[in-house]
């Protein structure tokens, strides 16, 4: 994700779950959780769970966000992503090392040795999805944000026969990379890397070697046709940017031309998402900032929604 303005946030709540579980008639997992997951090495994964039904939604957090991104919503009356998507479906997310979460709240999941690259979030989610009955059996639609996207398309190229579907919601792009001016995407690196006071209060905060996990996404496979929607952010990150100068929540000494540079390819990197698959679904009218799921939930549900109706009509296309 681009910089992560800390005013975005200030509405989260993390919605409370039982931690226990139950099986349907379908075979299917049904009760609520929220608690750790053993994957094996020593290390628990914080995950949670409501709803049931198949296929199972997987909820993959952009960068440094945690499961509580997908029950937070700029608009308290809103319905959250989570919720909503548990009122048709089995629905999970979870923590990743590293992330923060609302207030002063830490990763609920052990800490790993940083920067990861993207290939390491894909395999502390297969062993999630492995070891946690809470999830129900696979494939399952992963629904993910920011670089979150990263993640989910870097799984399902590696591990086909576990996803049935995506939607990606304003997903980060490799092509940024190359459609970037070269010193606007070394500032993109700069931005996207945690500031030293941030990493003296956090040692194990979530760091992404990103230009090692841009070529992890281009050396997979590519995704098998399956239903895909896409939602894109349609407001502009230059202002967005001005305001976290101004607010102190970005660096003063951000290159004035980052925001317009990003504005102007964003667009195209996410066209390039649309087109991975034959007969995506791209949804490009959003009255959304990057945080999507916040500001616009029911988009979201909406897509995970025209995914999951696909997947169970035995479509390849929403």
């Amino acid at each position: 994700m681009w910089p992560r303005l800390s005013g975005w946030l200030t509405t989260l709540g993390v919605v409370v779950l039982v931690a226990a579980c139950g099986t349907g008639d379908d075979g299917n997992t049904s009760e609520n959780f929220a608690g750790t997951v053993d994957i094996g090495g020593g290390r628990n994964i914080y995950l949670e769970c409501a709803g049931t039904g198949t296929p199972t939604v997987v909820f993959v957090s952009g960068l440094r966000f945690g499961a509580d991104q997908w029950t937070t919503t700029a608009d308290p009356a809103s319905t959250s992503a989570f919720d909503g998507v548990a009122e048709f479906t089995r629905v999970c997310s979870y923590d990743r090392p590293g992330v923060v979460l609302g207030g002063d709240a830490l990763s609920r999941s052990d800490p790993v040795p940083q920067p990861i690259t993207t290939a390491d979030a894909v395999a502390d989610l297969q062993s999630l999805l492995g070891a946690a009955d809470e999830v129900g059996s696979g494939p399952y639609v992963l629904a993910a944000h920011s670089y979150g996207g990263q993640i989910a398309r870097l799984f399902a190229g590696t591990h086909p026969d576990e996803v049935a579907g995506l939607v990606l919601i304003d997903a980060q792009s490799e092509e940024l990379q190359t459609l970037l001016p070269p010193e606007q995407f070394q500032e993109f690196l700069r931005l996207n890397t945690p500031q030293q006071d941030s990493l003296d209060e956090y040692p194990d905060l979530e760091r992404v070697d990103f230009v090692r996990s841009f070529d992890e996404i281009r050396a997979a496979e590519p995704i098998r046709p399956q239903p895909l929607v896409v939602l894109s952010a349609d407001r502009s990150v230059a202002p967005q940017i001005a305001e976290g100068i101004a607010n102190g929540s970005l660096p003063a000494d951000i290159d004035p031309g980052y925001g317009p540079a990003l504005d102007a390819v964003q667009p195209k990197a996410q066209e390039d998402l649309a087109q991975l698959v034959p007969g995506a679904t791209h949804v490009t009218n959003t009255n959304s900032g990057h945080n999507i799921n916040i500001e616009q939930p029911q988009l979201v549900i909406d897509g995970v929604r025209d995914v999951v109706d696909a997947v169970r009509d035995g479509r390849t296309q929403p």
